[in-house]
């Protein structure tokens, strides 16, 4: 979240507005209250172009280091739902903890509620694939 608004791509926004609205994505409680709360954040959102799009902000493939009360620091991948794949750290955009970490930056903190219960995630890291390739960087 930069200047206390969501910041999201364009593109990137529509594609995830039709992944969420796919009747599926709807069925469990959890999912649904994490749908709400983001549909509400993004009215107020920042929208940018893909160029312009600040490097530190979570979206579709970025890597994201976070901690949580219940975890040490673990990197994860947001992906589309046909590309999750929890037991190689890539989460859905559509699953409750890709819902919270989607449009925020790094060094922010989000209250979001999980199924175990409202919690905080730390955002420690948020690095872009194309960046990584682009500078030779792999940390």
């Amino acid at each position: 979240m930069t200047n206390n608004k969501l910041v999201v791509d364009r593109k990137e926004y529509e594609r995830l507005m039709g992944i969420l609205s796919d009747p599926q994505q709807q069925a469990d409680k959890t999912y649904r209250q994490s749908i709400d709360k983001l549909s509400q954040e993004l009215r107020s959102a920042a929208f940018a172009e893909a160029e312009n799009m600040p490097e530190k902000v979570v979206r579709f493939n970025s890597l994201v280091t976070i901690e949580t009360p219940f975890t040490s620091p673990k990197t994860y991948q947001l992906v589309a739902p046909d590309k999750s794949d929890i037991s190689n750290n890539k989460i859905s955009v559509a699953a409750p903890m890709g819902l919270a970490l989607f449009g925020y930056a790094e060094a922010d903190e989000i209250l979001w509620q999980f199924p175990s219960g409202l919690h905080t995630i730390k955002i420690l890291k948020v690095q872009q694939p194309l960046a990584a390739v682009k500078t030779g960087s792999n940390d």
